[in-house]
This record gives C-alpha cells, sequence and structure tokens, in this order.
C-alpha cells in the first residue's frame, strides 16, 4: 500500500540555503576535463597505485599546505582517501591501536564522523562550545586523550577558534600525550581578518595533531579526493599497520588534480571562488541587515560558505523551519547537528554558496515573511 503521508502536497521549495551545495557553474569544467584527458592517457595509472596515494599530488599538497594553511609536513605525512569519513574510518583504527577508546566531539558538530567512531567502537563524547569554540575546561574533565575540531569555520556554528584557544588546545594535547583531528573543511574562505595559524603550524612537538582537508568545497564533492597530514606516531603506525589497504580515491582524479595544481589552475581558481562567494556572503550579510534588522543576530561571518542567525523570537528553532518552509523557504536548525542539550538559542543555518546572487535577497524578505507574526 502508498503512504498517504508521501502523497500530500506540500509547498515547492523557492529557495534552499543548502549547507553542502556548491556553485557547479564555478566548476573549472573546460580545463578539468583537457587535464582528466591527459590522465587517461597515461598507462602508469592503469595499475593498482600507492596505497598512500600518488607520489607527485602529495608533493603538490604538501608544497600548498605549507604556503597557504601554514602545515608543517612533508609529503611522507600526506595519506590521501576517498574523502573524510573514509580517511577518519582509517584514523579510528590507528587510535584504537593504541589503546584510546574515547574520542572528543564539538556539540553540535559534524555527525558524518561521529557515525564512523561509533561504528567502529569507540565512545563518543560531547564537548559543549562557547563563543570561542571547544570549551577546553570541559575537555579537560572528559578524560578523552583524542578530540576531533573544526576550528577555522566550526561547524555548523561559524565560530572562528582564536589562536589562545588553539594554544590551550595544544597544551591539554601534550600534558595527556593525545591527539587533534583538526578538519579545515572549508579553511579557503575567509572574508574578514587575518588567517589564524592551523593548529598543525602551532604544535610544537609536532606529535599532536592530525590535519584533514578536502578538495570536495574548492571543486566538487563528487570528485571523492581528501587528504591527512599524519604526526609521526601515528605515520609509522600508518605504515606497520594499515599499509596493506588499498588506495580508495581514484588515481586519475588524483593525477588530474596533481596537473590541476602544478600548472597554477589550483590557485587561479582559488582566487575566482573567493571573488564569488564573497559578493555572495556580502549580499547575504546586506539583505539581513536591511530586511530584518534588529531581529536576528548574524554568528560566524568571517569564514566559510554558510553562517548562522538567531532569531528573537519565543518559537523554537524546528517551528521556525516549519513556519518558512510554509513559505517556499527551506533554512536549517543547528540542533539537528546536536546529540544533546548544545543548540538551545534559536540558531537557523544558511549556506549561501549554491544560491545565485538574485536570488539572496528574494529569499531572505520572504524569511521574513515566514517569522513576521513569531518575532518578539
Amino acid at each position: 500500500m502508498r503512504n498517504k503521508k508521501q502523497e500530500a502536497p506540500t509547498q515547492p521549495i523557492l529557495y534552499d540555503f543548502k549547507l553542502s551545495t556548491l556553485d557547479p557553474a564555478q566548476f573549472p569544467l573546460t580545463v578539468w576535463r583537457k587535464l582528466s584527458q591527459r590522465s587517461m592517457n597515461d598507462p602508469s595509472l592503469y595499475s593498482y597505485g600507492d596505497p598512500q596515494g600518488e607520489a607527485g599530488l602529495r608533493e603538490e599538497l604538501a608544497d600548498y599546505l605549507r604556503h597557504a594553511r601554514g602545515v608543517n609536513c612533508t609529503a611522507e605525512q600526506i595519506v590521501i582517501g576517498a574523502g573524510t569519513q573514509t580517511l577518519f574510518s582509517m584514523l579510528c583504527q590507528m587510535l584504537t591501536v593504541l589503546g584510546l577508546k574515547q574520542i572528543g566531539f564539538e556539540q553540535p558538530g559534524y555527525q558524518a564522523v561521529q557515525f564512523v567512531s561509533k561504528h567502529l567502537g569507540l565512545q563518543n563524547i560531547p564537548i559543549e562550545l562557547d563563543e570561542e569554540g571547544l570549551d577546553v575546561q570541559q575537555l579537560w574533565q572528559s578524560g578523552v586523550r583524542a578530540a576531533y575540531i573544526t576550528p577555522s569555520h566550526q561547524y555548523p556554528t561559524g565560530i572562528v577558534m582564536p589562536i589562545a584557544r588553539r594554544l590551550k588546545l595544544l597544551q591539554w594535547a601534550e600534558a595527556v600525550d593525545g591527539f587533534i583531528v583538526e578538519d579545515d573543511y572549508d579553511g579557503e574562505f575567509r572574508y574578514r581578518g587575518k588567517p589564524v595559524p592551523s593548529l598543525q603550524g602551532l604544535d610544537r612537538q609536532g606529535r599532536h595533531v592530525v590535519y584533514i582537508g578536502t578538495f570536495s568545497k574548492v571543486l566538487l564533492p563528487g570528485i571523492r579526493v581528501g587528504y591527512m597530514v599524519l604526526p609521526p606516531p601515528l605515520l609509522n603506525l600508518y605504515r606497520t599497520q594499515l599499509i596493506h589497504y588499498e588506495q580508495t580515491a581514484s588515481r586519475f582524479h588524483q593525477r588530474t588534480l596533481q596537473l590541476f595544481m602544478q600548472e597554477g589552475e589550483w590557485e587561479r581558481h582559488i582566487r575566482r571562488l573567493r571573488m564569488v562567494y564573497q559578493k555572495k556572503h556580502a549580499r547575504l550579510l546586506e539583505a539581513l541587515k536591511t530586511v530584518m534588522d534588529a531581529r536576528v543576530k548574524i554568528v560566524g561571518q568571517d569564514a566559510g560558505l554558510h553562517l548562522g542567525i538567531e532569531v528573537d523570537s519565543e518559537q523554537s528553532a524546528a517551528e521556525l523551519v516549519r513556519l518558512a518552509l510554509e513559505q517556499g523557504v527551506r533554512v536549517y536548525d543547528a540542533l539537528a547537528f546536536s546529540t544533546g542539550s548544545a543548540g538551545r538559542v534559536n540558531r537557523i543555518l544558511l549556506g549561501f554558496a549554491g544560491m545565485e546572487l538574485s536570488e539572496i535577497e528574494p529569499a531572505v524578505r520572504r524569511l521574513h515573511q515566514a517569522w513576521q507574526g513569531v518575532y518578539r
């Protein structure tokens, strides 16, 4: 029997502030197709490759990370894989070998990796946030020796962790001889102030931070290539315990990315994207301030491809999402990224990368109309 609820007519979605959507028109298709063809014409790529990833791509990545992200690494420290979840799965196995049974996660935070660690038998310990990011005092009290964080643009709140808090986190890692997993998922996009140095680059001992990055936010998620920079203790463990795992990312995509970086296309593409997304970011801020004014507080606006708003209303965030849907606008509840008490404020998340520039103001006006009757 067919589900009658599924057949019920729904309001068409006119505007969607989806967090994970990019602007497909910005993908450098012509250049990518040309470089991809060159890769496909190389018979040496037709066999199984280096489990750690293509050496040429790792060299390019190491050079880029050193000068653009402040990451102290060599190509030998980089492991390439098919996205963050795949790489984190390998990392969890290494932590388990070391006897770690718990890992701290930001609350709210990136649930896709929390699913991985839980599935592999680790206990996920929620660590709440304050206005500067992960609460270090609560981290100390938790007793964990590993923590997964998104300091450059906390997912999903958008908090940019200041350098003083980063140094406190490193002090914790040194004291407990633990590990910080630094996920820099959209660190290429910063709109105000100077970039804060990576935790990995600040680690004086060079042994406590695993740096994870991805090509999903700059190119396309469908390419499925990510990377992690392992500190020496974990690199040695990887080479003794996990080196027999076959590489999960396509060799052809890896070689195409290598050529893309070698020929300067990567840097040019990032510069173009920054201009495009900065315009969308500015248009969204302008629309929120012009249309909603004091009705919302804007948070997490310094970096990334989404921001948050705290709505001046007695209604729950879930109710605000429902009211927006009735007006054909899809927005996202920050509480959906939490497994506990975090997210008590009415924080709504707005992704802007996938929206047309011309859509942003009309979408905000329709959102304002949806909430007109529930503002304080």
